[in-house]
């Protein structure tokens, strides 16, 4: 090989050394931009439950072993006040109504469960708030679809809440003048009579019964009487 062939060799070397690092250089770019957005991507999934904001906060029905619904709600209660939860859950209420039963003969208010085996609460969802209800003992799940707890309608829960707060249970009287009727409590029980009167706002109905031959009014409670088909 000749002078000047060595010479042109040596020349081209350094110019190969160079090309090589540029091509490296243009595949690792892509790769250090996708970096943080998959890391992004993580902590968005990580966090999702508690970046729900405060206004999020919802009624939701917890399913319970019946006849736990108090022990629930008692043992929920002290759960958030010591796991510090009072600021994602809020209300823990068993719903109830007032009603009326009438037993020898005199009338009495009492409290009924709209819904055994029910509580309701309301609550912001977010994985620590989940994991306090959920956990709770004789809690059997979320009403909802899977795992996944389902909120009330807020026109459902006006209209709960309303129902609770009665201090008087209404009377729905589903019988008119003219009905036949069977006495159900009282001193005239068994006995068959016909509706002469009703009186709504007191919830009385009279009642007309053949005592000896002869039709006799008697005034009584609308819950001692059954209407007959």
């Amino acid at each position: 090989m000749t002078d000047e062939e060595t010479k042109d060799t040596d020349a081209q070397q350094p110019e190969a050394k160079e090309e090589a690092p540029k091509e490296e250089s243009k595949e690792a770019a892509p790769e250090a931009q996708s970096q943080p957005e998959g890391k992004k991507g993580d902590d968005k999934a990580a966090s999702m439950l508690d970046d729900k904001p405060d206004d999020s906060r919802s009624w939701f029905v917890l399913h319970t072993y019946s006849g736990y619904e108090d022990n629930v709600a008692r043992n929920l209660q002290q759960r958030i006040e010591s796991m510090g939860m009072e600021d994602k859950i809020f209300q823990v209420i068993v719903p109830r109504e007032k009603k009326i039963r009438v037993k020898h003969g005199k009338r009495q208010t009492i409290e009924e469960r709209l819904f055994p085996g029910y509580v309701m609460v309301e609550m912001i969802v977010t994985e620590d708030s989940w994991y306090v209800v959920r956990n709770t003992p004789n809690v059997t799940g979320f009403v909802g679809s899977g795992t996944t707890p389902t909120p009330i309608a807020p026109e459902e829960v006006k209209h709960l809440l309303s129902k609770m707060g009665e201090d008087e249970p209404k009377y729905k009287i589903d019988v008119s003048e003219g009905d036949l009727v069977k006495i159900m409590d009282g001193p005239f029980k068994d006995f068959d009579g016909k509706i002469s009167e009703v009186n709504e706002a007191k919830g009385t109905v009279k009642v007309l019964v053949n005592v000896f031959g002869r039709e006799t009014p008697v005034e009584l409670d609308y819950l001692q009487i059954r209407k007959e088909l």
